[in-house]
Order: structure tokens, then C-alpha cells, then sequence
């Protein structure tokens, strides 16, 4: 494959579309799924047929769009006046209606509105693919530039120069920590001629999270092309994704990718005739949380327990099978191809000082708008919630969002205005995570709340270290006395004090962050649990002692 033959098939896939002045888009990610967005594709690709309308609309299933609490969405593009309409809620009993209405020039269904924040104030670089092209045609993509950024790195560029084009952009892991991405592909390249790894980390747990299951779900191709861009930069040939089985339609479309790549010669064996080579391979998780941590994904893929070890050694240095390993999540390899593609200086464009470009975010809970978005780091909690999300719903007013899932804490209307970036959320107890937000009303007791993500991290603690395998379950048993109207001051104190030890002690990130939702919940809300220590009727859900915990619990599930 050269770069002439990939503009060609571009070109192709580009006239063949233009060809229909109708382009009629059904999101079939997983949530639009869930509502029965396949029936509603089948019934419009039905009445197409039967219609004889094959030349003038064209059917095709694409990625999410974003808005998924109205699914299943439909959007349909006119070529001749260039325009768009979004409908919501479709059902596969109104979807003959919208194909006749095309082609009488007025459809009967009501449009979504599009000129609204939710769509507006967004940025997309990750997503700028998602809704818009087929994930399971290779082609789609390529129309799109896609494998464009592949070519000229491996036909144009030398490793050093991708690295330094990553480490200009400023780009840094989106897998939650935020070490920078150009930093990390520079150690791996340092290590030598000898065997190494590339891994994408799909193995998203966080309660409330879909940004990479999505990603995956709507474009699949632009993850495998960061990760042969980042294999060719430090110097690996085999690379694997590593998902949890419980993403079958992520998994579906990644493994349809991969063969797709293969056979246009862009995956696999001496890509474009030059001495690069890059095998990608799937390797399913079976959904524990701890796997997400770097050592723990390694020793799955390689057979053994999810369990972390020590570092150093860095998994850098080595990691899988002992040799050295890259291990970035979804997100950052899907800003790789635009970074290589748009220049360096673009994306640091993008963003704050210190943390550049843009950042995806499964926005959720008690918000009018669910679903995923992506917004130019900076932007304030505030305008997330009350622009994007469309406010809280039910008159009801704000309590707190919780960043960073498990890991994060949960953030009080004062800090509302702070700038979501990697140091803004440090500094007032949270963390960006891989980018979870779930938004609270009033309704929710921050006691019981802080109670459900210690369940969380109890549960899914592997074990091997004694301060998070037994230190999380002593918290658990503070928070469930306290919101029993059962504990005394002495087992809050002692609950902070556990806190302090834990997040200190433990082997790995899982229990070292465990303690947050804790401590931001005592920081900001400590009133709730003095509240419950002294015997009164929980704020919330107004009984004493005890407080109805599963009046609460359906914001975080």
C-alpha cells in the first residue's frame, strides 16, 4: 500500500458516497443498541429497497453520536443544500416515514435541535470520526484520512521525529494519570534493538464509564493506527488490545478491523514495502478493575493472575514477557494520527498550559444530557453541567460531580468554575481519570455514596497487598456503621486515619486511590456524617437512625 493507492481508494469511497444526495446515518453504538437503533436501520434500508430509492439514499449504520440518553438517533445529510437533521427517539415504526418524507422534501418526524451547547461547545479530535463513518468498512475511514498518518510516518518520517512531533504536542496519557505520552514512547525507544511490546489499554472499569468502549465501537481503525504509529516510533513489531470480554461489539468491530488492515497491507508485514512490520492482536479481560493497572493488564495477557507488582521495574523498561513495553489507553492512541497528521503546534494550540488538546468524557448521572462528549481542556466544570449537560433536571438542584470514577473525588458547587485539567482537579481532591463524570443532585447522601465506590474497590481489590485488601474492607465497615446511625466520633476519626494509611501504602493505584471519594466527601461534606454519627434523619432521604441506602444508589449504578 502506498500513499497513492490509499488516495485512490479515498477517492473512490468518496464519489461512491457522493453519488446519493441523501446520506441517512443510524447510530449503532452500544447504546443506541440497547433501544433498538438495529431495527430502526433494518426498517429504513427496508423501505429504501422498496421504495427504489437505492440511488438517491443511502443506509448506513455509524458510530455514536453522543446523545445517548435520546437514542436511537438518526441524522440525515442533504448534499444540495448541504444540510443536516438529527431526529431522536426513532422507532422502526417511524423510519418508512422519514424515507418518504425525503422524497417528498418534508419529513413528518421533528427534528432534534442542533444549534444547542450540548453540540456547539464541543470539540472533537478523538470523535470527530464517531457518527459520521461506518466502523465496520475500512474504507469509510480511509475517505476520512484514515491510515493517512501511517503512511507518511513510516514513508516520511523517522521514529526519533514521530516521538518529538508527541512530545511537542504536549499530548499526555488519557488512561488517567496523565504522564506525558511523548516521554513514555522516548524510554521504550531508548531500550535498544531487541523485542518490545505495544498495548492499548481498553480495559475500562470505572462505574458510569463508556468513552473507550465507544471509541472502539465507532472507530476502531483510528486506535489501530495510533498504535502502528507508536509501534514504528519505539521500535516494536507486535502489539496487542486488551478488552474486556464484556465489550462484545467493541470486540466485534476491533477484530473485523484487524483483518481489514491486513489484507490492505496496512497491518502485518513489511506495511507500505518498507522494512516496518506490525502485528495487533486482541487479548480479552474477564472484567476485573485491577486489571486496568499497567503491571496487572501484563501478567493477564500473559496468562497469569491480574495481580500488580512492584515498580520499578517500569513496564517501559520491562514489562511484557520481560522485554520492553508501551502501554497507553484508547483515547491517547486515538490522538496520534491527527497529531502526525495536523503538526505538532495544532494541538498544543489546544487546551491549557500544561495539559494540551482535548478530553472525552462519559457525562452522566443526575444531568438532562447523558452521553459522551469532548471538550477542549479548560473548560469549567460548569460549563460542562450546566451548558453541555443542559442542567440538572426535576428543578432539582446540583450537589456534587465525582471525576476520575473510583479513583476521583466528588466536587462541591464551590469549585464549579475550576478549569477541568490534570492540575486544577489535583488541587481540589479529584483526578481526570480516564474520564468518568457523574453529576449529583440534592437527592444523593454523600455518605452512602462514598460507602458504594469503597464496595466498589473492596470488591474488586486483587488481594496481594494487606493495607488495600484489608484496609478498604475496615472503611467499608466505618461507612456502613455510619450510615446505620451506629458509629460514634471515634470511628470517624478512625476512618480518616485508614484513609490516610491506605492511600499510602498500597502496591498499586487501585488501593492508593481508593481513599478519595472518602476524603473529598469528609472534605466538603463532612456535615452528613456527623449528621449520621449523632442520630439524625439523613438529609437526604429525611430517616434516622438509618439511613435508606437504596435511596441512593441509582445516580452511581
Amino acid at each position: 500500500m502506498t500513499i497513492e493507492e490509499l488516495r485512490k481508494i479515498a477517492e473512490t469511497e468518496r464519489a461512491a458516497q457522493a453519488k446519493c444526495p441523501h446520506k441517512v446515518c443510524v447510530c449503532i453504538a452500544a447504546g443506541c443498541l440497547s433501544s433498538g437503533a438495529d431495527q430502526v436501520r433494518d426498517a429504513l434500508k427496508r423501505e429504501v429497497a422498496e421504495s427504489g430509492m437505492q440511488s438517491d439514499v443511502l443506509v448506513k449504520g455509524v458510530g455514536c453520536m453522543g446523545l445517548c440518553s435520546a437514542g436511537p438517533l438518526v441524522e440525515v445529510r442533504t448534499e444540495f443544500d448541504n444540510s443536516a437533521q438529527l431526529f431522536a427517539g426513532v422507532t422502526a415504526e417511524e423510519a418508512p416515514e422519514l424515507i418518504r418524507g425525503l422524497d417528498t422534501g418534508s419529513v413528518p418526524l421533528k427534528p432534534c435541535p442542533t444549534d444547542v451547547p450540548f453540540f456547539e461547545r464541543q470539540q472533537k479530535i478523538v470523535l470527530e470520526n464517531s457518527g459520521r463513518i461506518d466502523p465496520e468498512r475500512i474504507e469509510d475511514y480511509i475517505a476520512a484520512d484514515g491510515y493517512a498518518a501511517l503512511v507518511t510516518a513510516i514513508t516520511e518520517m523517522t521514529p526519533q521525529e514521530v516521538i518529538d512531533q508527541m512530545v511537542r504536542s504536549g499530548l499526555r496519557g488519557r488512561g488517567g494519570a496523565g504522564y506525558p505520552t511523548g516521554l513514555k514512547w522516548s524510554t521504550v525507544a531508548k531500550t535498544g534493538e531487541q523485542e518490545k511490546y505495544v498495548i492499548c489499554n481498553a480495559d475500562e472499569g470505572d462505574p458510569g464509564a463508556f468513552m473507550d468502549r465507544a471509541v472502539l465501537e465507532s472507530d476502531p481503525h483510528r486506535v489501530l493506527e495510533g498504535m502502528a504509529i507508536a509501534a514504528y516510533a519505539v521500535g516494536a513489531q507486535k502489539g496487542f488490545i486488551y478488552v474486556r470480554a464484556e465489550y462484545p461489539l467493541a470486540v466485534k468491530h476491533l477484530r473485523t478491523a484487524i483483518k481489514q488492515a491486513e489484507r490492505l497491507g496496512l497491518l502485518g508485514s513489511n506495511i507500505c514495502g518498507t522494512r516496518f512490520s506490525f502485528q495487533a492482536d486482541i487479548r480479552l479481560g474477564a472484567g476485573a478493575f485491577v486489571c486496568g493497572e499497567e503491571t496487572a493488564l501484563i501478567a493477564s495477557i500473559e496468562g497469569r493472575r491480574g495481580t500488580p507488582r512492584p515498580r520499578p521495574p517500569y513496564p517501559a523498561e520491562e514489562g511484557l514477557w520481560d522485554c520492553p513495553t508501551l502501554i497507553n489507553n484508547v483515547e491517547t492512541f486515538a490522538n496520534v494520527a491527527p497529531i502526525v497528521r495536523n503538526g505538532a503546534a495544532w494541538f498544543a494550540a489546544i487546551g491549557t498550559e500544561k495539559s494540551k488538546g482535548t478530553k472525552v468524557f462519559a457525562l452522566a448521572g443526575r444531568v438532562e444530557n447523558t452521553g459522551l462528549i469532548e471538550v477542549p481542556m479548560g473548560i469549567t466544570l460548569r460549563e460542562i453541567i450546566q451548558e453541555i449537560g443542559g442542567g440538572i433536571p426535576e428543578g432539582k438542584q446540583y450537589k456534587a460531580v465525582q471525576t476520575g470514577g473510583p479513583s476521583g473525588g466528588c466536587i462541591p458547587e464551590q469549585h464549579l468554575d475550576s478549569p477541568v485539567d490534570y492540575e486544577s482537579l489535583a488541587r481540589i481532591g479529584s483526578i481526570m481519570g480516564s474520564g468518568g463524570m457523574i453529576v449529583m443532585d440534592e437527592t444523593s447522601c454523600m455518605v452512602d455514596v462514598a460507602k458504594y465506590f469503597m464496595e466498589f474497590c473492596m470488591s474488586e481489590s486483587c488481594g496481594k497487598c494487606v493495607p488495600c485488601r484489608a484496609g478498604t474492607q475496615q472503611m467499608h465497615g466505618l461507612l456502613e456503621k455510619i450510615a446505620a446511625g451506629e458509629a460514634t466520633p471515634a470511628d470517624l476519626a478512625l476512618l480518616e486515619e485508614l484513609c490516610e494509611l491506605v492511600r499510602g501504602t498500597s502496591l498499586c493505584g487501585l488501593g492508593q486511590s481508593a481513599p478519595n471519594p472518602v476524603v473529598t466527601t469528609l472534605k466538603y461534606f463532612r456535615k452528613e456524617y456527623e449528621d449520621h454519627i449523632a442520630g439524625k434523619p439523613c438529609p437526604t432521604c429525611h430517616t434516622a437512625p438509618r439511613c435508606d441506602t437504596g435511596a441512593h444508589e441509582e445516580v452511581v449504578r
